[in-house]
């Protein structure tokens, strides 16, 4: 069994994958990496796609803005029956039989509106900015959530490669045990310590089995398809900036939540005079054109046309606007500290993730130590057992230590590929483009450019 050991004896984490993908876990033969599991995240992932959906729906908010600045036209039409009997005395009796119709077509165009038109289109254009800023944002998570599970499952299998493995060994252990206790060399005290320290390996394994089920789910949650002999993954590190000044002073200036939370500031104050035009006068213009027929007698015949110059000058309203306007400004307060909300968590977030990378560095310089030391201590006591100057519970404790320093070394290395993803994220780079994932580039602005003029249409760009 010590020679199973030996196999993993490396501290890279790349050998201890290598040993549980080909060990107790067995899954299909095709590699994945971690590019290519990242990749279809971006491509497939439910959460993305509903997020571009949502800013594809807030694009249409600037067509609809500019709609303020064309006409409105609209045609009716009518047809009727109209019956007069009439009988004076003295006169000729009247009998009419009429079918009075007709159809019009009437265009409104707004002249003046006290700049509420022009601030609508501002204010959905804001509206559009943040949304993009917000699926940034997503974008970030989904991946930094597809890193985190896959090396989730990395880790899981290589740890319970290791509960296995260990198994395995104090079996052999408790074989050799009894069978010294048969000859007389140990009491039944050793036996029963090995026989312990076995159900308690076996209930390790099973727990690190239930681990790795629970990360492969989350794997195919993230990700949308089962996790298949993964690869290795490296850290990010080279992306990230030099020090935690640097990453600080690019999150506070470029993460998108920052962004997002400054263009709903802009949204907001322009909602304020968007509701403030309603305390000013409107101008507009309104032509008709109307062709009526039989309308007093049996056949006549009349065309109408009119145009009309109104304005409309508010005296009061009973306070609404008003209200509206105070509750607008209030809303604009709110949306500026949410500024400065966002600022601090991705200040904390950033100083957070700084700290884990740092932690995790060390940590896995530790652990290789504590590795090494402990393949030598248990080495030794195996040795020294061997001539009855050990007993069986301080080779049962070497053991375990080995076993508990070498899951330190792969959570070392995982945390540290997780916190380096953690950091990108927090200073606003994890990206598509910043990792070059293999993956079709998403650009909300093609969305937004084929619906921006449309005159009219109920019919999306994609064809639905």
């Amino acid at each position: 069994m010590k020679r199973q050991y030996d196999k993993i004896s490396g501290f890279g984490l790349s050998a201890i994958i290598a040993l549980a993908m080909s060990g107790g876990w067995a899954l299909p033969a095709a590699a994945q990496s971690m590019e290519a599991a990242l990749a279809r995240a971006y491509s497939g992932n439910p959460t993305l796609n509903a997020q571009r959906a949502s800013v594809r729906a807030v694009d249409e908010n600037v067509p609809q803005a500019l709609s303020g600045y064309r006409p409105r036209i609209q045609a009716s039409a009518d047809i009727g029956a109209s019956i007069l009997d009439a009988n004076v005395p003295g006169q000729v009796g009247t009998n009419q039989r009429l079918a009075p119709r007709g159809a019009g077509v009437s265009i409104t165009q707004n002249i003046f509106d006290a700049g509420k038109t022009r601030n609508s289109v501002g204010q959905s254009e804001s509206q559009v900015l943040g949304a993009r800023a917000t699926l940034r944002n997503t974008e970030q998570n989904v991946l930094l959530d597809g890193a985190t599970s896959y090396m989730n499952v990395l880790r899981d299998t290589a740890i319970l490669s290791l509960n296995r493995n260990n198994v395995e060994v104090l079996e052999e252990q408790l074989r050799q045990t009894r069978d010294r206790f048969q000859v007389g060399e140990v009491t039944r005290t050793d036996v029963a310590q090995a026989e312990a320290r076995l159900s308690s390996a076996q209930s390790q394994a099973i727990l690190a089995e239930s681990n790795l089920k629970t990360s492969v789910a989350r794997f195919r949650q993230n990700i949308g398809i089962e996790p298949r002999s993964l690869t290795p993954a490296r850290p990010v590190e080279g992306l990230l900036p030099k020090s935690l000044p640097l990453a600080l002073n690019h999150a506070l200036g470029n993460h998108p939540a920052v962004i997002a939370a400054l263009h709903g500031v802009d949204a907001a104050e322009l909602q304020v005079k968007v509701t403030e035009a309603d305390l000013y006068p409107t101008f507009g213009v309104t032509g008709t054109v109307q062709q009526r027929y039989d309308s007093q007698l049996f056949g006549d015949n009349r065309l109408t046309a009119s145009i009309v110059g109104a304005l409309t000058i508010p005296i009061y309203e009973g306070g609404q606007v008003y209200a509206r306007t105070r509750q607008a400004k209030e809303t604009a307060g709110q949306r500026r500290i949410d500024v400065d909300t966002q600022r601090d968590t991705v200040r904390a977030a950033v100083v957070s993730a700084w700290g884990a990378l740092e932690a995790a560095k060390a940590q896995i310089i530790a652990a290789q130590a504590q590795v090494e030391a402990s393949s030598t201590a248990l080495a030794g006591v195996r040795e020294e057992a061997k001539v009855g100057q050990r007993t069986t519970l301080d080779v049962l404790n070497a053991q375990q230590e080995l076993v508990s320093a070498r899951s330190s070394l792969v959570t070392a290395q995982r945390d540290r590929v997780v916190a380096s993803y953690a950091v990108l994220s927090a200073i606003g780079k994890l990206s598509s483009e910043t990792l070059k994932l293999k993956a079709v580039s998403y650009d909300p602005r093609q969305h937004y450019d084929q619906v921006k003029g449309l005159l009219w249409g109920t019919q999306t760009p994609d064809g639905r």
